[in-house]
């Protein structure tokens, strides 16, 4: 087994987990969540650091949530928003119908 230090981007934490092959860049590893669910994760990059005893690298990984799997994640308030609904609250962007648009139709 491989000790692999993991630097979530997602939730800026690390975590120590053990691996048996050390994941590649692209590739997807499934963790758990702070909430106790399991969510994939893309491997971003791969480095490898001399440990502070012996001749020993010790391989890090930093990841982020798959954009699938965060869309999913994404908080049950902004999904139910009614269409046309255009107040901004915080850094949220509005959100218009189709009434908003021009047609280019006639």
């Amino acid at each position: 087994m491989i000790e692999i230090e993991i630097q979530n981007e997602t939730h800026q934490t690390q975590h120590r987990i053990r691996f048996a092959a050390v994941p590649r860049i692209g590739e997807g590893v499934r963790l758990l969540e702070p909430d106790g669910c399991w969510a994939s994760y893309d491997v971003l990059d791969l480095w490898y650091q001399k440990a502070d005893f012996g001749d020993v690298w010790v391989p890090y990984l930093h990841v982020c949530m798959t954009p699938s799997e965060s869309a999913s994640k994404a908080p049950a308030s902004a999904a139910q928003r009614p269409i046309g609904d255009t107040e901004i609250a915080g850094d949220e962007r509005p959100v218009y119908g189709e009434e908003e648009f021009v047609s280019f139709t006639g």
